[in-house]
């Protein structure tokens, strides 16, 4: 593996080599133990710091007013009895898969260019996967009683219903979160041990000692924990698959019009990757010039990235042509007349909004010189990511608002309350994500010190 120029010079390189080992720790130790000119935080964190958290307020308030009223607050309803809640939980899992995409996956593959962006795909996984622990929780009716869903021994002869798929979330999100954590922390403590070292200020040596374990970097230790580490990225390559494929189960397990299908597992696997890469690229676009990332993650990372959200499109595309295939294929009245109402009802423009940005704009990435556009993907990533938030709600409303009895037909309508916890969750995403950006290095140290061809010895 080389760092090379190739034939398109620059925009070839993984990485540019113009520095050494420790010119890199010392730019990113500087980064995060703050360092820097601007001291502890430049202005454009302390700003989207005070808008995470304004949003963060907004949900905790919907969240306080959840528990003293209920789930009456909601637009929820007969039939629609699943609204924003589950489409926010799918949403945000599926943002999720990103970083153990590109992290774990990429790194079973050998593929090179995954170095520079591990670290921060990582932490995005971490934030978005606690965004969507929270919806399961607060569906239940009474999360105050979240615990039940356990089985554990009890005085009530109280025992967990393995057939609700709210059981299957549970299992499914809790194995993700934690196995994430463990996954990125165990890369992390390599950086930790540096940042413990080179570390001035007291509190900071402490913090860092403590979190770092006792790693040195001895041979010994590099003997465990390299294998180690490809175990664990070995594991959660198919767990990504298995966890989404148990969502989809969510809908498939149901005789709902439109969801009793055996398509739903692998379709919501492709939205999961779609989703993924593009928030990943959403963030990577403006943090690289704001933390000085510009000569790691290169103008091959965003070329690469593109390419896969385009890939991911296509993948989505055929699922949404089966999709189409198999309601007027298929023997059952009740998915046509569904699906009709998708085309041509209440929701229609949700539908033709949902292809459009899912499937229309990733086509511009077919060319490469749209791929190095900055803006114009940054906004095909957005675009991506409001695609697929309605795709969710188009499948979960509409195939509820159109059951197998007319009589039975309903609308949904979310509420204030509803709007405000999907702000409070994007607040919490970003309050986390930023914290994490001052605390933790959003470049794996150790592992671009390893890399051959990537930086002069």
């Amino acid at each position: 593996m080389t760092a090379g120029t190739g034939r398109g010079g620059e925009d070839e390189a993984l990485i540019f080599p113009a520095g050494t080992p420790h010119s890199l720790t010392e730019r990113i130790c500087a980064i995060t133990l703050h360092e820097g000119e601007e001291g502890w935080a430049p202005l454009w964190w302390w700003l989207g710091l005070g808008v995470a958290l304004a949003l963060l307020g907004m949900g905790g308030i919907s969240v306080a007013w959840l528990f003293y009223a209920g789930l009456g607050i909601w637009g929820i309803d007969w039939p629609v009895a699943w609204g924003l809640d589950i489409l926010n939980y799918v949403w945000w899992i599926a943002i999720a898969s990103g970083g153990t995409f590109i992290s774990s996956l990429f790194f079973v593959l050998r593929a090179p260019w995954r170095t520079s962006l591990n670290r921060l795909a990582e932490s995005l996984t971490l934030c978005a996967a606690l965004c969507a622990a929270i919806f399961p929780i607060l569906h239940l009716g009474r999360p105050r009683f979240f615990y039940w869903l356990f089985p554990y021994p009890n005085t009530m002869g109280l025992w967990a219903q393995f057939r609700s798929p709210l059981v299957w979330d549970f299992f499914a999100i809790l194995a993700y979160v934690l196995c994430s954590v463990v996954f990125w922390y165990f890369g992390l403590l390599p950086d930790l041990a540096t940042l413990r070292d080179r570390a001035r200020r007291r509190w900071q040596q402490v913090f860092y000692g403590v979190l770092a374990l006792g790693f040195r970097g001895s041979g010994r230790q590099w003997r465990h924990y390299q294998p180690v580490y490809a175990l664990m990225a070995a594991l959660m390559a198919p767990l990504v698959v298995s966890v989404h494929s148990i969502v989809g189960m969510d809908f498939a397990g149901g005789a709902t019009p439109g969801w009793h299908s055996t398509e739903f597992p692998p379709f919501f696997v492709f939205g999961a990757a779609l989703s993924g890469f593009a928030v990943v690229l959403l963030v990577v676009i403006p943090l690289r010039p704001a933390m000085g990332l510009l000569p790691h993650v290169t103008s091959r990372h965003i070329d690469i990235l593109g390419r896969l959200l385009l890939t991911s499109s296509l993948c989505v595309a055929y699922a949404y042509v089966m999709d189409v295939f198999s309601t007027y294929y298929g023997p059952d009245p009740a998915d046509r007349v569904m699906f009709a109402f998708r085309l041509h009802g209440l929701y229609a423009p949700i539908y033709w909004g949902t292809i459009m940005l899912n499937v229309v704009m990733p086509q511009l990435l077919w060319w490469r010189s749209i791929r190095l556009r900055l803006p114009v993907v940054w906004l095909v990533c957005l675009g991506v990511l409001i695609g697929m938030w309605l795709e969710r709600f188009l499948i979960i409303v509409s195939s509820l608002a159109r059951t197998q009895l007319p009589s039975a037909w309903g609308q949904y309508t979310p509420t204030l309350w509803e709007w405000s916890l999907l702000c409070g969750s994007i607040g919490l995403f970003l309050t986390t994500f930023l914290l994490l950006l001052r605390f933790v290095p959003m470049l794996a140290m150790a592992e671009m010190r390893a890399m051959p061809g990537g930086l002069r010895p």
